[in-house]
């Protein structure tokens, strides 16, 4: 029995105590370093792969670099964080989440947490950051974009790393007592409130939007079989859709709203959800959608083909003012005595060695503005000369503004077409042909009024000879070098005088071009189905501006221009080549013979385009109100009409006596 018992107690000490023994160690290593070890393995290859990412590592005058900073924060791990006597599975837990935030730090430059490097020379900054790591997180990036010039071996880098890899975890759990929950929330309901008030921001009128969806919602519903067949909702959904509508006025952004129409808005979407649950049939709905979608666009194309027409209308009408002002001034000009109708410095009108400008308009005001603007900017204005040609109706009137008001020391000459013999049918065939049946019978027959193709092309400057005569510029001054052509739709910004110096290099015209978009080019004006346009010109080729453009009348003599233009003009009697206008015949006319000038020179757009920069008009020596938006309407663009109105003086009787303000 005693030998039992020996062997018993032998065996129980040589065997079974070393397995308890054993088994004891084994589970507290796995509960302490054995985590430990295999967290700062997982750190150091997330910072490794870091550090692959960046393919060059930056360096500075030391070796050393400072630890990796992570903030663990769990919702489920409060306790733990704020107890630093946590179990063992507690503590496995919050490494875990430490290892995941660094893998995704790695993978994301803009994570809030921060891998930075130091020197050893800051070793002591180091056990103060240990101290303070919340402080560290914040300099961090800031100290990255400070690291020095040279560079530094990676695997010498990722040594350095796995040596202060180690001390990542006590500084972890430091940073968890000093980053309390409270903080990290607070942070975060700073950004949550930052990212809503940048939404806000962003769309000023998002609950405006939203009411008018309610309300297209609510007339879908109304408009339902379901609907209909409760009548008691129905008269609750009439008076909601009442209600937004009031709430909802002419309002285009929050701020224009209602007080009430939040509560409007809260007491339709209850009112919506009524509607959702009695009409349950969607392809009744989706059906009823694309009716409204379908009625919408088709309401679309009408008000945009009334709009064209109202705006073509408009563009061809003279305001009250405008016809009051030339009626005014006729009036006053045949009062005066035949020795004060003559303007001084008539010897001036063909001296070669001065400024020349030629302005063909029958609008008084407008051609006030270009001479206005043209002498208020030009160094020496004794030494500008400005032709004005008008029609029979507005001669008086032109002399009479100008003799009223004279433009400085600048000359002034006001012609009447009329007294132009030389210019009649059988000179010119564009006269002959604007007096034709046809040409009368496509401008004012009924039938022609609702094709919008012909539309644009029913305006009176068309049939007027004052738009053709730039074609006849040598038999107007004969006895000029050089001319400065201005369309009275313009304003001038600079001094022109440096156009009289410029090397045309043999060419007829200077021009800006406007071939920056693809509708301005030659096969926008002119019928390239023709073999008479496609044998003869490129259709991809730059088309350029009338309004202000520079004439050689040397070239323009010896090269036969106006010939040119009564050749081709003749061809097109049936309008096949192109629609009526000055600019086609003078892109063919001056084909191969126009000298590009800087954009600056001259900005167009101004009548028919609100996206012109201001930066662009501002620097431009010309700024051109072509289109219908002219400035002296009251549909032009308001952003530019200050830059026209500026040079008006309003306080002219005569513009007071005819009502004309800015």
């Amino acid at each position: 029995m005693r030998v039992r018992n020996l062997v018993v107690v032998l065996l129980f000490v040589t065997v079974i105590a070393p397995v308890v023994l054993y088994t004891d160690r084994l589970a507290t290593f796995k509960t302490s370093s054995s985590t430990d070890e295999f967290a700062e393995d997982v750190t150091t290859i997330a910072l490794n792969g870091h550090n692959q990412r960046l393919n060059v590592l930056p360096q500075e005058s030391s070796t050393t670099l400072k630890e990796p900073i992570g903030i663990v924060y769990s919702e489920n791990s409060t306790k733990s964080l704020q107890n630093s006597g946590s179990s063992a599975q507690q503590h496995s837990t919050n490494i875990a989440l430490s290892t995941q935030d660094l893998h995704l730090e790695s993978g994301d430059h803009k994570s809030t947490r921060v891998l930075s490097a130091t020197s050893v020379e800051e070793n002591q900054h180091h056990d103060q950051s240990r101290k303070n790591p919340i402080r560290e997180v914040t300099d961090a990036t800031n100290e990255e974009k400070e690291i020095g010039e040279d560079t530094i071996d990676a695997d010498d880098k990722a040594d350095q790393l796995s040596d202060n890899a180690s001390r990542n975890m006590e500084t972890k759990r430091e940073q968890q007592s000093t980053e309390t929950p409270s903080k990290i929330n607070k942070k975060v309901r700073i950004k949550i409130d930052a990212g809503k008030q940048k939404d806000q921001t962003a769309m000023p009128d998002a609950r405006v939007r939203q009411l008018k969806d309610q309300l297209i919602r609510a007339k879908v519903y109304l408009s339902l079989p379901a609907t209909r067949n409760n009548p008691h909702f129905t008269r609750e959904l009439r008076g909601r859709i009442k209600e937004i509508q009031r709430a909802l006025g002419d309002a285009s952004k929050d701020s224009e709203l209602a007080r009430n129409a939040y509560e409007k808005l809260k007491a339709m979407e209850q009112t919506l959800a009524k509607g959702k649950q009695i009409n349950d049939d969607c392809a009744a709905i989706a059906k009823k959608l694309r009716a409204m979608i379908h009625s919408s666009e088709e309401q679309l194309r009408v008000h945009k083909k009334q709009t064209l027409f109202l705006t073509q209308l408009t563009a061809k009408t003279l305001p009250k003012g405008l016809h009051c002002l030339p009626l005014r001034l006729t009036t006053e000009y045949y009062t005066l005595s035949s020795s004060r109708q003559h303007f001084p410095n008539q010897e001036k009108l063909e001296d070669t060695h001065l400024y020349h400008y030629a302005l063909f308009s029958d609008n008084v005001l407008a051609a006030a503005v270009v001479v206005n603007s043209t002498v208020t900017h030009a160094k020496d204005p004794s030494k500008h000369v400005f032709h004005i040609v008008t029609d029979r109706l507005n001669y008086a009137a032109m002399r009479m503004w100008f003799l009223v008001n004279p433009p400085g020391e600048a000359t002034v000459q006001v012609q009447n077409i009329e007294e132009f013999t030389w210019l009649n049918s059988s000179y010119s065939p564009v006269l002959k042909q604007l007096g034709s049946p046809s040409m009368i019978d496509y401008y004012f027959r009924a039938h022609r009024a609702n094709s919008d193709v012909n539309l644009k092309y029913r305006n009176p400057k068309y049939l007027s000879i004052l738009n053709h005569i730039r074609f006849y510029l040598p038999e107007i001054f004969p006895k000029l070098n050089k001319v400065l052509f201005l369309d009275d739709d313009v304003v001038v910004q600079k001094d022109l005088t440096a156009l009289w110096s410029l090397d045309l290099k043999g060419n007829v015209n200077g021009a800006v071009e406007t071939c920056g978009e693809s509708f301005h080019r030659f096969d926008r004006y002119l019928n390239f189905s023709n073999p008479l346009i496609s044998k003869n010109f490129d259709p991809h080729a730059c088309g350029w501006a009338y309004g202000m453009n520079v004439f050689d009348l040397e070239e323009w003599k010896r090269q036969n221009i106006t010939g040119v233009y009564h050749s081709w003009q003749k061809l097109n009697h049936d309008r096949q080549l192109w629609k009526l206008g000055t600019l086609p015949p003078g892109l063919i006319t001056f084909w191969k013979r126009t000298y590009p000038l800087n954009r600056h020179w001259h900005v167009l757009g101004l009548g028919y385009n609100p996206s012109v920069s201001q930066k662009e008009i501002e620097r431009a020596a010309v700024i051109h109100y072509n289109g219908n938006l002219k400035p002296w309407l009251e549909i032009s663009i308001p952003k530019y009409r200050n830059y026209w109105t500026r040079y008006i003086d309003y306080d002219h009787i005569y513009l007071r006596e005819c009502n004309i303000n800015p």
